[in-house]
């Protein structure tokens, strides 16, 4: 082999063999950079590929934009604008982080290649230490591992004889086996050194008064230190200076809690532990024995010698030991059993930490992450990052100065260890003392966790409840115990706040906020109003604040909202009374909301009103929910919630044109007594409000109106509550209305309480509040002045506004009926055994009964103008009926009587059965004052209902016209009367043509040219004259050429020959009204012989 060549016994690089057979040159392969890359580890910890962050972004994109257009199309165009910027902004936001991510992609190669390298690395250092620990191993397990002494002896003996004398004794020990002990001999030792440890613990070893209680049995002896260990020790000879030496010790305990891991701690240790142990307790009890003979070459360190009376105590020292050990041990098992909890979902909010010495352990409950600084000062408290400590400490206990001092003992185990350190040492002292060792646990709550400052007398635990007990070793139950007086001690403190604190007028009520107490778990029972509840607790683990409902049915919905709410609650828990006082405002106002939609009412939270006019509703108003009154848009009914019940005000509002947002003020605000308006006595005592004076809105003066004590505790609203405060609001509105027109009017009026027995509208439309509402009364000379047949109606006048209670699917708004009793009661008998209300129109009702009608506007805003119009058409057909009743006790005309009146026709005989119906239409033209209308007919239907006055009709129908109807109406009556024999006498009259010239003037035409007269004069008499002459001096061809009528020969001839009464004149006779008959019939057959003979 070549000097200058080595052997390479390394494995191949990169499956690339040397270039000759096992040796190369003294030198390195080249390798290229490749090569070496692929050599490196591969590193991706924390990366995440490009395409799938795209991929992400994109896909979520695409589900904000499908989301949008599902959802912008129902939202009004600002919301639209709105929604649509704020999603660009963000999502321009995000576009510009993957453009960033994607810039610093580029160098992603070169960061890969980088972290490959510091992988490799630390791989290569990891290897270093590796190596620099085995040869630190070796080096240990070398210097023990020593040869043999040399055998000198038989190596003589090979040197002078030549072979071997003798078997090497290692030889004879490992084949020839000693001679065993009989069973006697082994009891009789044990028994022997029974005796010799039971002489050496009355008499000489100090035996700490902890591990007093011992037994021996089987050659040793059994020591028990309650709740620490149990552990056995023999003696290694009889002799004085033979000392003890370890058997075993058993640690009592028992692990409580999850029985997971459990055999990792048992009981008797086992193992490398027992040895360590072992080996240990050996030390301590053979700490001042002398070492026993080592081989010359040996050198062992010198054990330590005892002072001048100073006795060895080696059962102290084994005490001390084992009370660490088994403490410790104690400690590692609650510190695994927390470690464990932090494994199960506890390590976000739980850390534990250790002392270097192992002997303390501190756990830290209900961590927080810290508040971002953002440098804005927030007005909250600061709220700790951790909910408590607990701290578990290895504690030496020393008695006072005054007690002697010495570990914590009790008095009577004092006194045993001094009598026997007494009896057994005398005068001297022992090498060690007692380590009174034990557990210290500390709860180490922090004040304003949660935002809440807790009372120090709050925070002491008894200490039973922070004993750590060995025979139940369980973390678990420790943690949970102290985190759950934690918690009921803020929830104690929470509810004291509630009801004592700022909001004490919300929460003070006694039932509102109650302890809630749920398997050995406390909670705030609080009542938002009327059912609606929400529990507040604290999570155990985490110390998070939750809101949630009593898990019923109807709160299905509101599991979101108790989320978000504690969502921010936790974010800042000294907001708590804060977000409870919104949540529930929040609620109350979705209830009234609620109910409001159930009634199908438009409601609206907020209407744009300036802060300056949202003040007009009282400085305790916290909500407000605007209920808009759908048949006065212009008015709302406002629920104000206070902080103890509703408030109801009925407000008008306006809108400002000149403003820039169309902002709206409160014209006019009046308070409902809630009281008043639903309870049984809601009758208003009249009170007369004069013309031009300015009208109360409500019965009370200010805002401030008290409630029931049952409607303070629970803001009780039902649809029937809110929908005749509605319907009542709806009245208001509609009675102010109807006020103000009579303001207009300089009419006076008064507030009456409503009777539905003289109102038959309200009868048919009734509503359950129309008792409560007051109707208006008016004096008719006021409302009627200057109207025709004022005084056919009686001095009190009632309006009535109807109808405001209906929905808008009836179809029908507010409507106003005024109520008028007539003087006179006119019945009308062609519905006899029928109802007595009769409706001639639409907006006319007239009880036969009560003579009262009843005339019905639709619109609130024009009712009087409508009521006086409608009036005005009526009144002449009840002044017409009123003067037709009178006439037959006036006149005494027995035969005249009214027989049909509706307040548009009136039907009356005037002789016999004889009879005319008399209507009248457009009455309310001015010029003409309207237009009547008569029909004449027959009762009974006597030939065929057949009247001679109906040809007069246009005559007749002029009399009314002719000056007040009330005359007039006599006048026609009379007219009729006089007239009827004539119209009768001149019906039966044959062949010739007869009609009316006036109404008191009728024409018999005998062949077109000849003409009898019959007219009505004075006192009841006729003049039947010749139709060619005139009552007046005119020349007869004067009226001749006018009428170009003919006199009738030989009439003045005819007239001399009657022979009846009557005064007989040149041109015809006048007679009396009941000797018409016979002579009319007379001078029409003379006066028609007398033509046919002229033929």
């Amino acid at each position: 082999m070549e000097p200058n060549m080595v052997v390479d016994i390394s494995p191949p690089i990169n499956n690339v063999m040397p270039a000759s057979n096992g040796i190369h040159t003294n030198g390195s392969i080249e390798l290229n950079i490749d090569e070496h890359e692929r050599e490196l580890p591969f590193v991706d910890d924390g990366q995440i590929p490009l395409g799938e962050l795209l991929s992400r972004v994109m896909q979520s994109i695409y589900a904000e934009l499908s989301e949008l257009a599902e959802t912008m199309p129902n939202m009004s165009d600002s919301a639209r604008k709105r929604t649509m910027a704020d999603w660009v902004v963000k999502t321009k936001k995000q576009v510009v982080k993957l453009y960033a991510v994607a810039k610093w992609a580029r160098d992603a190669g070169t960061v890969q290649k980088c972290m490959n390298i510091t992988a490799f690395l630390m791989n290569q250092n990891q290897q270093f230490a590796d190596v620099l620990g085995s040869l630190e191993a070796i080096r240990d397990a070398m210097a023990p591992a020593r040869l043999r002494n040399h055998d000198l002896l038989t190596s003589l003996d090979v040197l002078t004889t030549g072979s071997y004398r003798r078997l090497p004794t290692i030889i004879k020990k490992s084949i020839i086996p000693p001679h065993p002990l009989t069973d006697a001999e082994v009891l009789k030792t044990l028994t022997d050194m029974e005796d010799v440890m039971r002489y050496r613990l009355r008499l000489t070893e100090i035996i700490p008064v902890e591990m007093s209680h011992y037994r021996i049995s089987n050659g040793r002896v059994y020591f028990t230190a309650p709740k620490l260990f149990e552990t056995s020790i023999c003696l290694r000879g009889a002799e004085k200076d033979d000392g003890w030496f370890f058997v075993h010790v058993e640690f009592l305990i028992t692990v409580g809690g999850d029985a997971t891991g459990i055999q990792e701690f048992p009981r008797i240790p086992t193992g490398i532990m027992k040895r360590h142990l072992a080996d240990e307790a050996d030390s301590r009890l053979a700490f001042y024995l002398p070492m026993p003979e080592q081989p010359p070459s040996v050198e062992l360190p010198p054990r330590p010698v005892l002072p001048e009376g100073i006795v060895d105590t080696p059962l102290v020292r084994l005490y001390n030991f084992l009370q660490i050990m088994s403490l410790s041990y104690q400690l590692e098992i609650l510190w695994y059993q927390a470690e464990r909890m932090r494994s199960l979902g506890w390590a976000e909010f739980l850390s534990v930490n250790m002392t270097p010495d192992r002997k303390t352990m501190t756990v830290t409950y209900w961590r927080r992450k810290p508040m971002p600084n953002t440098g804005i000062r927030h007005r909250s408290i600061r709220i700790p990052e951790i909910g408590g400590k607990l701290v578990i400490a290895i504690v030496e206990a020393r008695a006072s100065v005054q007690a002697g001092g010495g570990p914590e003992r009790s008095s009577k185990a004092r006194v045993l260890a001094d009598l026997q350190r007494k009896s057994k040492l005398g005068t001297k002292q022992p090498s060690d003392d007692v380590e009174g060792l034990r557990f210290k646990v500390t709860w180490e709550p922090e004040q304003g966790a949660l935002g809440v400052q807790i009372p120090p007398e709050e925070l002491i635990l008894p200490s039973e409840m922070l004993a750590i007990n060995a025979d139940d070793l369980d973390f678990e139950s420790l943690l949970l115990k102290v985190i759950q007086r934690h918690v009921n001690s803020i929830i104690s403190m929470i509810q004291l706040n509630l009801q004592r604190g700022p909001s004490r007028a919300v929460f003070g009520a006694p039932g509102v906020v109650t302890l809630n107490e749920e398997d050995n778990s406390r909670g705030l029972r609080v009542r938002l109003c009327a059912d609606e509840i929400v529990i507040i607790t604290i999570d155990p683990r985490t110390g998070r604040l939750n809101l949630r409902d009593t898990g019923d049915l109807a709160a299905a919905g509101r599991g979101p909202r108790f989320f978000a709410v504690s969502e921010k609650i936790n974010e800042s828990p000294s907001m708590l009374m804060d977000a409870l006082v919104r949540l529930r405002l929040q609620t109350i106002v979705d209830l009234a909301e609620q109910m409001a939609k159930y009634l199908g009412l438009q409601s609206f939270r907020t209407r744009n009103f300036p802060a300056e006019e949202r003040r007009k509703l009282g400085p305790s108003a916290r909500g407000t929910l605007f209920i808009q009154l759908e048949h006065f848009p212009d008015h709302y009914l406002v629920i104000v919630i206070t902080d103890d019940n509703f408030q109801y005000a009925l407000i008008e509002s306006k809108v400002l044109r000149e403003s820039m947002f169309a902002n709206l003020v409160m014209e006019d605000i009046g308070w409902l007594d809630f009281d008043r308006i639903h309870g049984e006595d809601v009758a208003r005592p009249d009170v007369e409000v004069r013309a031009g004076m300015k009208r109360k809105r409500s019965v009370d003066d200010g805002p401030n109106v008290p409630h029931m004590e049952a409607d303070r505790k629970g803001f009780n609203l039902d649809t029937q509550v809110l929908r005749e405060l509605y319907s009542y609001c709806c009245a208001r509105v509609a009675y102010t209305k109807v006020e103000r027109q009579f303001k207009l009017r300089s009419i006076q009026f008064t507030h009456v309480t409503p009777s539905t027995s003289a109102n038959p509208l309200a009868t048919e439309l009734q509503s359950s509040l129309v008792r409560s509402v007051p109707s208006l009364c008016v004096q008719s000379k006021h409302i009627l002045e200057g109207a025709p047949a004022a005084e056919a109606a009686m001095p009190n006048i009632r309006v009535i506004p109807l109808n405001w209670w209906s929905d808008s699917e009836s179809g029908k708004g507010a409507q106003v009926v005024t109520c008028v009793k007539l003087k006179y009661v006119y019945v009308s008998k062609s519905g006899e055994g029928t109802s007595s209300i009769i409706r001639p129109s639409k907006r006319i009702i007239y009880d036969t009964t009560e003579a009262i009608v009843s005339f019905l506007s639709e619109n609130v805003n024009t009712c009087v103008d409508e009521f006086l119009e409608e009036w005005a058409r009526v009144s002449k057909m009840v002044v017409i009926a009123r003067e037709v009743a009178q006439l037959k006790g006036r006149k005494g005309w027995e035969d005249v009587q009214l027989l049909d009146f509706d307040l548009q026709t009136a039907v009356f005989a005037y002789k016999g059965d004889y009879t005319v119906s008399i209507t009248c239409e457009d009455q309310l033209n001015r010029p003409t004052g309207g237009k009547f209308e008569l029909r004449f007919g027959r009762m009974g239907n006597v030939d065929g209902g057949r009247n001679p006055h109906s040809e007069a009709e246009p005559f007749l129908r002029t009399v009314l016209h002719a000056g007040k109807l009330g005359p007039s109406v006599h006048q026609l009556v009379m007219l009729l009367r006089d007239t009827l024999p004539i119209v009768v006498e001149l019906s039966e009259f044959t062949g010739v043509d007869s009609f009316a010239k006036s109404a008191g003037w009728y024409r018999v035409l005998y062949r077109s040219h000849h003409a009898l007269d019959f007219r009505l004069m004075t006192e009841r008499r006729v003049a039947i004259l010749d139709g060619s002459h005139s009552l007046f001096s005119l020349p007869s061809s004067t009226d001749d050429a006018q009428l170009g009528l003919k006199p009738i020969p030989n009439f003045a001839q005819i007239i001399s020959e009657l022979s009846g009464p009557g005064r007989r004149l040149d041109v015809g006779i006048v007679c009396r009204m009941n000797e018409v008959g016979g002579i009319a019939r007379e001078v029409h057959d003379r006066v028609v012989k007398q033509l046919e003979g002229s033929r």
